[in-house]
């Protein structure tokens, strides 16, 4: 109770002295009504809703030109001709002429088989021939002698026959004593094991000193060609009709593979830096697989390629044609496929699904959904979102230089004749 009265107390000095009246009350109250509205239409300003500007994005259209479409393969290297290098007679190995894995040419000297036997055998036909010879001419002196009498009737008709048939055992005896010459000049020359072709001979399997050739050929080591070299693919049944398509369009046909061209990369390299020509396509497809065997042919002077590589392999189908590309980091993909975004007249972003084509060099071809003068998005991507407006800066799209196109080459010739 005394609270209350001491706070009316309190507000009755407070007006009292300090009286200004009715009328100065009412301005004041004015003044403060003003002041309050200024204030909140100041802020009502300081609130109001700015929208932001568009996004900035770089725009760009397709670029056109002439694109040559290429199947795009897997593939291994094999050796142009590979061989075993083996004892065909039996002796000790004498000597070993070369280094493991060194390069040789045809008719090199790689092993040498103890030969002391084989010369002997060579001498005893070569006697036993001049023998048989003799034997020929005397029972060929004798044929005359008794036909010449056998004709003035002084010998009967059947020594006169028998005279002929110990010059036919001569000649005969003389055709045998012959072959077995051959025999021995052939086994004297497999005492030496020379190199078949130009090529690299593998480690050698066997050391000097050992017993070789019994009962058969022993393994020596093995060579290989691999200059040229050969890759093997497999080609699917509807590429190798496109292929019969592309081919007739030329007016060639399978026969004409010399001038198919062949390209492969390995993984380690970018494109396709190896070039050749087809070489040989299987005449039936595989019915297990579905598949046609497919062989190219290159030049691998330097050996940087060597047989059982996985590479990559590319082969031109058809003519160039002209065709769309866009930049390939410019492509998204989605639930329905690729895609591109497209800025239309009104700067307004649109999702465009794509057919993607082959890639060439930084750009992706662009078989279907797309228009040459469409402006594609290529930079600011994460910004353009489909709906919206933007704020498009249109540049000249810079055409990355593709792969050039895959030139015939020249039938490689074998470094040997096989």
């Amino acid at each position: 109770m005394r609270r209350r009265v001491f706070c009316a107390a309190r507000r009755d000095r407070a007006a009292g002295p300090a009286d200004v009246g009715t009328g100065g009350i009412g301005l004041f109250a004015g003044l403060i009504a003003s002041g309050l509205t200024i204030l909140v239409a100041g802020c009502q300003e300081g609130n109001q809703y700015v929208p932001p500007p568009p996004p900035v994005v770089q725009v760009a259209q397709p670029v056109e030109r002439a694109v040559t479409r290429y199947f795009e393969l897997t593939g291994n290297t094999k050796a142009f001709a590979s061989v075993d290098l083996e004892a065909r007679i039996q002796g000790y190995l004498t000597g070993i002429a070369y280094t493991d894995g060194a390069t040789v040419g045809r008719g090199t000297p790689l092993f040498s088989i103890q030969r002391d036997t084989y010369d002997a055998q060579l001498q005893q036909a070569q006697g036993a021939l001049a023998a048989q010879e003799a034997a020929k001419t005397n029972s060929q002196s004798d044929y005359q002698r008794q036909a010449t009498l056998g004709r003035s009737e002084y010998a009967s008709q059947a020594r006169v026959e028998d005279s002929k048939s110990r010059l036919d055992q001569a000649i005969a005896g003389v055709t045998q004593a012959q072959a077995n010459l051959k025999l021995a000049q052939i086994n004297l020359g497999y005492t030496q094991v020379l190199a078949p072709f130009d090529g690299i001979v593998t480690n050698h399997l066997v050391d000097v000193g050992a017993l070789v050739g019994v009962g058969g050929p022993t393994k020596l080591a093995s060579i290989v060609q691999i200059d040229p070299l050969y890759v093997s693919f497999n080609v699917s049944e509807q590429q190798v009709l496109q292929v019969k398509q592309a081919l007739a369009a030329a007016g060639r046909t399978l026969g004409d593979l010399a001038r198919i061209p062949v390209a492969i990369g390995l993984q380690t390299e970018a494109g396709y830096p190896h070039t050749g020509h087809l070489d040989y396509v299987a005449p039936q497809v595989d019915p297990a697989t579905g598949t046609l065997l497919a062989r190219g042919r290159l030049a691998n002077p330097d050996h940087r390629l060597v047989p059982g590589l996985f590479v990559r392999v590319q082969i031109p189908v058809g003519q160039a044609q002209k065709a769309l590309l866009v930049r390939d980091d410019a492509i998204g993909t989605g639930q329905q496929g690729p895609y591109v975004l497209v800025v239309g007249a009104d700067d307004t972003v649109a999702q465009r699904p794509v057919t993607l084509g082959p890639r060439e060099g930084r750009e992706r071809v662009v078989e279907a959904g797309l228009q040459a003068g469409d402006w594609v998005v290529t930079e600011g991507l994460q910004r353009a979102i489909p709906g919206i407006k933007v704020a498009p800066v249109r540049t000249q799209a810079r055409s990355a230089e593709a792969t050039p196109p895959v030139q015939a080459a020249p039938p490689v010739q074998a470094a040997s004749q096989r």
